[in-house]
């Protein structure tokens, strides 16, 4: 009995230094995390008249943007293992050789017994950094630092550098948070991103191919760049300003010389005039949480979305959609979010607490920077009626794609369907499952074929995808869907299907013109 006290002592002994750990630890980043930045909401004059000169904006910002060097410790041995294995290596005539082709002290080390030893060689890097507040945090791009062994940041004033501690990254929108140890340093202010416009002048200050700090101008040649393949969540402001290596990282200054992006990636491997850069307010919402925690917690609907502004005018008029702007959702899974707020499939989200919202990515984007538990406020147009919905965001789990669809999978079976008129749907059945891998749960009928000249075809339906829904009539088996498409009236067809797309399984609709009413 007395062990079993003194075990429950300790234990509960353990837990209360753990509980007062974790307080410590949140209390210290709070206190000595809050970093005083300066933002200003207020947009830039454009009645003022264009000046001849931009060095009072270079003057004002250039010194809050830092070099950036990230080194990296790459192993290495000064001879290859190809050689020193080789039998032939104490044989003098190949010394000679060696010696002749390769040179004497290569020849030498051929039969040094250090031969195989491990070297490390330093390579560096080069980017560029912002600061943000007096007391050495800065933001730059991700990938400037991602993997570094070490980070050095040289100021431009005069030149004095610092070894940089990294306080948080996040891949995701590549953004990256930095900490020098000083005070009283230049830290530039910052712009309302949201209140850029196409046609602004902006100037991108950084360090372009490690020539030294330079300053380029350009315009804002666009706003709300997506689906580029660069980040996860992507918001981009795109810039003709030159951009090259050695730039990223840098600021995107307007003409009040206010930080409104990160410069973080350009069209190709030199300027070609579209450069892009990260909005300030995403990167300066995520900069806030890796401050105060060190890690990024993002809000989650749980729902599957389409773009409107991909569909054709015919699906728009299916929804009683006013314009392609919006996201379009095609799945509502059960105990979400999205599910609890009474969301449905076939629902358009026209806005989130009063912003509009453009497409799918735009959606997500507005949502991940909202934290878990949120309350958000959803206008939507349901058949063609605008409503609003209330619903408290969760948080958005990290998720391993299921595996690539491979090649054309050998489906076994034939249609049994075959009334459509240009292509062929068959059941589900148990291999087919396996090859597609769908979920258990999956009702519909397989498309096995599409005419290449068919309406199908033309509206985007490939083979493969199985449909789930016709003019909003749930579809089970191949039967179904025949029945379904020879009682269907109006000039065109409302189709819902289930398909892998690079992996991932997503609900689509599409708008197949109805050849049966002409």
């Amino acid at each position: 009995m007395r062990l079993t006290r003194t075990f429950i002592g300790l234990l509960a002994g353990a837990l209360t230094g753990a509980v007062i750990l974790l307080a410590v630890h949140f209390a210290f980043r709070a206190k000595v995390n809050a970093p005083a930045i300066r933002v200003d909401h207020t947009p830039v004059n454009r009645d003022a008249s264009f000046g001849l000169s931009f060095a009072p904006v270079a003057k004002k910002a250039a010194p809050s943007i830092v070099n950036i060097y990230s080194i990296h410790f790459v192993e290495e041995k000064p001879v290859p293992d190809l050689f020193l294995n080789s039998p032939l290596v104490n044989d003098p005539v190949f010394q000679q050789f060696y010696s002749q082709v390769f040179g004497k002290q290569f020849a030498s080390q051929l039969t040094n017994t250090n031969a195989s030893q491990v070297y490390w060689r330093r390579d560096q890097e080069l980017g560029s950094g912002i600061i943000v507040s007096p007391d050495g945090y800065i933001l730059t791009a991700n990938h400037v630092i991602d993997g570094a062994d070490e980070i050095k940041v040289a100021l431009a004033n005069n030149k004095k550098e610092f070894t940089a501690k990294v306080i948080g990254k996040d891949r995701a929108t590549d953004v990256a948070v930095l900490k020098i140890d000083t005070n009283d340093l230049p830290a530039i202010t910052l712009a309302d991103s949201d209140k850029v416009e196409v046609g602004d002048v902006v100037l991108a200050i950084g360090n372009p191919l490690g020539v030294g700090q330079a300053v380029t101008m350009g315009i804002v040649s666009a706003l709300g760049r997506d689906n580029l393949d660069l980040n996860q969540y992507e918001d981009f402001i795109q810039t003709d300003a030159a951009i090259n290596p050695g730039n990223s990282g840098g600021a995107l200054v307007d003409v009040e010389g206010r930080l409104i992006g990160i410069n973080t990636a350009l069209a190709g491997r030199s300027n070609h005039g579209i450069g892009f850069a990260v909005p300030v307010n995403m990167a300066r919402n995520v900069m806030d949480r890796l401050i105060k925690t060190g890690f990024v917690t993002r809000g989650d609907l749980g729902i599957g979305l389409q773009d409107v502004q991909n569909i054709d005018a015919g699906l728009a008029q299916s929804f009683g959609l006013p314009d392609q702007n919006g996201a379009l959702v095609t799945e509502v899974p059960i105990n979400t979010p999205a599910e609890q707020a009474g969301l449905k499939p076939g629902d358009v989200i026209e806005s989130v607490n009063g912003k509009t919202i453009a497409d799918r990515a735009n959606l997500n984007v507005v949502i991940s920077q909202l934290e878990p538990g949120t309350s958000v406020r959803l206008k939507i147009i349901r058949g063609g009626q605008k409503k609003t919905l209330t619903a408290i965001l969760g948080q958005l789990q990290d998720s391993s794609p299921n595996p690539n669809l491979a090649g054309n999978p050998d489906l076994a079976g034939t249609p049994n369907a075959d009334a459509f008129a240009g292509i062929k749907v068959q059941d589900l059945n148990m291999l087919i499952r396996q090859q597609l891998n769908a979920p258990p749960a999956l009702q519909g009928a397989l498309i096995m074929d599409v005419t290449s000249d068919s309406n199908y075809a033309a509206a985007g339906l490939q083979s493969y995808d199985v449909i789930v829904e016709i003019n909003h009539h749930p579809v089970t088996n191949a039967d179904d869907a025949a029945r379904l498409y020879k009682a269907a009236k109006g000039a065109r067809i409302l189709i819902k299907v289930w398909r892998q797309t690079a992996g991932l399984p997503a609900l689509r609709y599409f708008s197949v013109e109805n050849t049966k009413s002409n």
